[in-house]
């Protein structure tokens, strides 16, 4: 499908609480007057991805719904980072204390080395502080390493109602499982039991404004089959879901393999360019294929830096300037696609508010 490889691999990386009674939509009363905006990691162009600061950032700016990235602890707690390992979003490196716990892992895979979330204990995990992970591009993000820490999924929870009962909104949630199939395989922890009951815990029912994403298919088929939650199959440009060895991540975005995702989702979130064709940035048909199988449409990620866009639309600086990104939002949005990641909420808010 993706002709263009300069262009797709530039698109590749432009890579609930909810009242127990509110719908699967935060504009619940008809039709949403423009898409869903999905705060990517929380604001995470403006704050460290997967603080507080960021999510509550989010809100303010906007947000529908933020979505946090979900690992478990030693002592299974579930909470917010972008990978099992640490490194890459915290200052484990440094911290003495804790080179005893540097590991390496095979996850889906690859071989990784580092620090994991589920060998450390929430007590552990806590005394860590949180440092942007792509410094390089956001650079005015450094100024706030080290002064948040790693949220639970349950303060995550709190942040959100806390805020509803302030804006009056309804704000939804939508967390992604990762790694699931290493973490049952590899630690024995089934992050599908601990959502589940994370959730009936927290008093969030199926009706809430939340939706749960994975690239995996048999996680999703799981919680399909024991719950009534609304789940979203993520779609990746390269390989297929590590669970499903003979499946192709591009064969799910054809009539086929949309019908048979709609057998166990409610959606799809796909990579961008399969919404938008890489060589002519028109839309691909996808969304109108996936809306025949009754399944919303949710792309990743929308960002504004050099870094993250297409050589055509970069501008002038380096890869931490904004480009014209605005170029490629608008097509996105005239996918018609039903919402979108988004890592900068403030412009894409104003954008569509304008257009």
């Amino acid at each position: 499908m993706v002709r263009n490889a300069s262009l797709a691999l530039a698109l590749s990386a432009l890579a609930i609480a909810a009242p127990v009674s509110a719908s699967a939509h935060p504009e619940s009363a008809g039709e949403p007057s423009r898409p869903l905006v999905i705060a990517h990691r929380g604001a995470s162009g403006e704050r460290p991805e997967h603080t507080l600061a960021a999510y509550e950032l989010a809100i303010d700016q906007g947000a529908d719904y933020v979505e946090p990235d979900l690992v478990v602890t030693k002592d299974l707690v579930l909470v917010a980072r972008h990978e099992n390992e640490l490194s890459g979003t915290t200052d484990v490196a440094s911290r003495e204390e804790f080179e005893h716990l540097r590991r390496e892992k095979t996850i889906d895979g690859r071989r990784v080395a580092g620090w994991f979330a589920e060998d450390f204990t929430l007590a552990e995990l806590r005394t860590l502080r949180v440092r942007e992970r792509v410094g390089n591009i956001r650079p005015a993000n450094t100024a706030f390493n080290g002064l948040y820490q790693v949220p639970t999924f349950a303060e995550i929870v709190r942040l959100v109602r806390a805020k509803e009962a302030e804006t009056g909104r309804t704000i939804g949630l939508y967390p992604e499982l990762k790694h699931p199939t290493f973490l049952l395989e590899a630690e024995g922890i089934d992050m599908v039991d601990l959502m589940l009951r994370e959730l009936r815990d927290l008093g969030i029912a199926p009706d809430a404004a939340l939706y749960i994403q994975s690239f995996e298919v048999g996680t999703l088929r799981r919680l399909d089959q024991r719950s009534d939650f609304k789940l979203v199959q993520l779609i990746h440009p390269e390989g297929g879901p590590v669970d499903e060895p003979d499946m192709r991540y591009a064969e799910m975005v054809s009539a086929s393999g949309l019908a048979e995702v709609a057998q166990y989702a409610d959606g799809i979130g796909p990579w961008l360019g399969y919404v938008l064709d890489p060589d002519t940035m028109q839309p691909t048909g996808l969304v109108e294929r996936a809306r025949s199988e009754g399944l919303t449409v949710h792309p990743w990620t929308l960002r504004t830096e050099n870094g993250f866009l297409p050589a055509a639309l970069q501008g002038e600086g380096g890869p931490a300037s904004d480009g014209r990104y605005d170029a490629l939002w608008r097509a996105a949005i005239a996918s018609g696609a039903d919402g979108f990641f988004v890592d900068n909420v403030r412009e894409f808010v104003e954008l569509v508010e304008t257009r």
